[in-house]
């Protein structure tokens, strides 16, 4: 089936130019999480999960862009007179290296991706049970994207593009199954959270509040889950589109990442702030309170010690041996 749209050549030059742009916002964020994960820390202090993740996204965004460029230079400089049928057909050929390497590293971080907001689920939740059809989807991913890029890669120059039959439905169902897994994963999680807000507003003793991190949770999956689909919508219908979107969505992906642990950082310090800035009372009310304290030190106390504690599933430690509603530090 031939594509439509925009010509190949053009769009992998467009889609080289925002990748260039988006990844260079990546980096910023990059280094923004970086410093948010280790500012006033402690080497044993430092989330390494978390910081082991931040830096494989940042080194496959890196290599995708860099086998991008690598590629771009060989059609339009290396073969461009030499490849049978100019720049285009080189870049439609799928059993070309750097098409089976860019897209290997797109396979990579979409399970990496996907894998991080599964934990998180199981991390919120506290049950193996919640995530296991997410985890079922998430090895379909894994199957689908082995499966296409070994297609591709025995693919011959004469095949077909990659809109021929056998390797389109893999790529159509690699796409379909990653779309699932991020909208059920992200789901369950938003879920998660917003049932621990409620819940922990009634009893919170500070102002702190997961709803500012709920909205980040919701914009990045709704942002991921848009792209993905668009992607999708551009390959069925054949079109060069799929493309660009297909670039953009490397740095989106290490983007969103990015944001929501900048998201997870600015409420730990806001949440500490409130903590350490406790009014402090005058001599004059704290002699009314030791007064009124001695007056009614006979009357029988009543007090209300509301059912919470340290091993409420999805709930972390706060300052000071506070309850905090905020999920465990590997969300």
């Amino acid at each position: 089936m031939a594509a439509s749209g925009i010509p190949l050549d053009a769009g992998t030059l467009m889609s080289t130019v925002l990748e260039g742009i988006l990844y260079g916002f990546s980096i910023l964020l990059f280094m923004g999480t970086i410093w948010s994960l280790t500012y006033k820390q402690r080497i044993q202090d430092i989330n390494r999960p978390i910081a082991t993740v931040v830096v494989l996204l940042w080194m496959l965004s890196t290599a995708h862009i860099i086998v991008n460029l690598i590629r771009v230079e060989d059609a339009f400089v290396k073969y461009r007179y030499t490849y049978p049928g100019g720049p285009s057909a080189f870049l439609a050929d799928v059993s070309q290296q750097t098409y089976v390497l860019k897209h290997a590293l797109y396979v990579l971080q979409t399970l990496l991706a996907d894998g991080v907001v599964i934990y998180r689920c199981y991390i919120v939740w506290q049950s193996i049970w919640i995530i296991i059809l997410p985890s079922m989807l998430w090895c379909s991913v894994a199957v689908t994207g082995i499966i296409g890029l070994y297609c591709a890669s025995q693919s011959g120059s004469d095949s077909g593009d990659i809109y021929a039959q056998v390797l389109a439905k893999w790529v159509t169902a690699f796409f379909s199954l990653t779309i699932a897994t991020n909208l059920l994963s992200s789901g369950l999680l938003i879920y998660r959270i917003w049932l621990i807000e409620r819940t922990a507003s009634a009893a919170r003793v500070t102002n702190g509040t997961m709803m500012p991190l709920l909205h980040v949770l919701m914009d990045t999956a709704v942002l991921y889950s848009v792209v993905l689909f668009t992607a999708l919508i551009c390959f069925v219908c054949s079109s060069n589109g799929e493309v660009v979107m297909l670039d953009m969505i490397m740095p989106i992906v290490s983007i969103a990442f990015y944001i929501v642990l900048i998201r997870i950082a600015i409420s730990r310090k806001t949440r500490s702030s409130s903590n350490i800035n406790i009014p402090r009372r005058t001599t004059s009310e704290a002699g009314q309170d030791s007064l009124s304290s001695q007056q009614h030190s006979m009357q029988p106390l009543q007090v209300h010690i509301p059912k919470f504690n340290v091993d409420t599933p999805g709930f972390g430690k706060g300052n000071e041996g506070q309850i905090s509603p905020y999920p465990a530090e590997s969300v």
